[in-house]
């Protein structure tokens, strides 16, 4: 049995879509208005996890089924109609820390009670845009600044760190073009 959840009021559903799971919206922060996350007509997410930082967006076109994926935003994800995401499959548009030695310290200390309110170092943020009708299967990790073009195909346990082509088919880590579908 499914049972659809609450949602913030800047979430914006679309006719006919059902969102269900009780973690949906556990580490949604976005505070974006009106809409930070706005999901169209006919879609199921189903166990899907909105983790949105305070300044972030999501968009989902119509007619999208994702099972238990993870979209993790702080800048924006933006996701076409008719996209299937598999379970396990994460999207990410930023690596939510810094990546040289120094700035990882110093944001471990800005995050640590004892930071007595250090700034964090700035992270890097860059879009991730699925365009339509793309297939994305279990256990893909979708990195940030990705753009995977229409129609593409990401096969199973894919690590997506660069654009993929429209109609590609692509697997591997990192993915590489296999194919077209």
């Amino acid at each position: 049995m499914s049972v659809e959840v609450d949602h913030p009021p800047n979430v914006s559903l679309g006719e006919g879509t059902v969102i269900n799971g009780d973690l949906a919206f556990k580490r949604f922060q976005s505070r974006v208005e009106p809409v930070a996350l706005s999901v169209g007509s006919g879609c199921t997410m189903d166990g899907v996890h909105f983790d949105l930082g305070a300044e972030a967006r999501v968009s989902v076109g119509d007619h999208c089924y994702f099972t238990n994926a993870v979209l993790l935003a702080e800048l924006e994800i933006r996701i076409g109609s008719c996209v299937v995401i598999g379970w396990n499959a994460t999207i990410a548009d930023t690596d939510f820390h810094p990546i040289a030695p120094a700035e990882r310290i110093a944001d471990a200390i800005a995050c640590s009670p004892a930071s007595d309110g250090r700034p964090r170092p700035v992270v890097v943020r860059r879009p991730v845009v699925i365009e339509d009708d793309v297939w994305v299967g279990p256990a893909t990790t979708i990195l940030k600044g990705v753009t995977i073009g229409a129609g593409a195909f990401i096969e199973p346990g894919t690590v997506v760190s660069a654009d993929v082509p429209p109609r590609a088919r692509v697997i591997g880590n990192p993915a590489q073009v296999v194919g077209e579908v």
